[in-house]
């Protein structure tokens, strides 16, 4: 009888932990949601005021400070109503915007598809056109490997990839034209980037400071990186210590394709698989 006993009050708390962490993450989640829908908008200044106060009750609660948790708790409760009142178009927007979404449509899957071809386009567009015009330019798409060592030697960009910005970017004399260009998650992160050259004594002479830096980040991350020669025009790329030259119009299209279509939508649909590389 003490046998079971033990058992069904172990039971009962392995049942309440596991209730407890799906209560946080659905919690979490939404207020994830709610900080991405209201960050561009007043109401995003509230949200952090009431964080604010909220870790101030807590700390103060702790710290038995009776008063002063009184008075915390009173403000976060009417600093919601009030909050309400004042920012309703808002909370409205954001309501709607929730009441339009669907995460589980195929419209998601659509969407995702569509953005990545019109990447795939854009990048496209952008690189043959300095190659047509002869101007240099290095740009950096990370995967795996993140980058940030290397974006905080450059110029915070923060932009949506496109063919006019890529080619502003690279426009002979201006302020962002030496250095790389950094892509992660399908946006422009930063540019005027410093990379490390490669040291291999086996590179061709010929090439320039742009294919040693490419072959240099790839050698220290899994990026891949595009090289259009300043002199000749020539598209290259680096990927894994190795340089590829003379990548023609299809095989560049290829290899986007390859980058911003298939592994984006292997990434979809594989969120939760562990991958080989990841086991280690």
């Amino acid at each position: 009888m003490l046998d079971s006993l033990v058992k069904t009050i172990s039971g009962g708390l392995a049942q309440t932990q596991i209730t407890d962490y799906i209560d946080i993450l659905i919690i979490a989640f939404l207020l994830y949601k709610l900080i991405v829908l209201t960050k561009e908008t007043r109401a995003y200044q509230l949200l952090k005021g009431i964080g604010m106060l909220f870790i101030a009750a807590i700390v103060s609660g702790v710290a038995q400070l009776p008063t002063l948790s009184w008075l915390l708790n009173s403000l976060l409760s009417s600093g919601i109503i009030v909050g309400v009142v004042l920012f309703q178009p808002e909370i409205r927007r954001a309501l709607e915007h929730i009441g339009r979404s669907d995460m589980f449509s195929k419209d998601m899957f659509g969407n995702l598809l569509a953005e990545s071809h019109h990447l795939v386009s854009e990048m496209h567009q952008a690189i043959s056109s300095l190659s047509r015009r002869r101007v240099g330019a290095l740009i950096v798409i990370e995967r795996r490997t993140g980058l940030g060592d290397f974006v905080n030697t450059g110029t915070r960009i923060e932009g949506r990839i496109s063919a006019p910005l890529i080619e502003n970017i690279f426009e002979p004399n201006t302020p962002l034209h030496d250095g790389a260009v950094v892509i992660r998650d399908g946006s422009i992160v930063a540019a005027a980037c410093f990379l490390p050259l490669a040291e291999d004594l086996n590179v061709a002479r010929e090439l320039g400071t742009r294919h040693r830096a490419a072959l240099g980040v790839s050698t220290v991350s899994d990026s891949i990186t595009i090289v259009i020669s300043e002199e000749t025009g020539v598209v290259s790329m680096a990927r894994d210590g190795k340089l590829i030259r003379y990548i023609d119009d299809r095989a560049l299209r290829a290899l986007l394709e390859s980058i911003f279509v298939q592994e984006r939508a292997s990434g979809a649909f594989n969120l939760f698989k562990r991958r080989p590389k990841d086991e280690k």
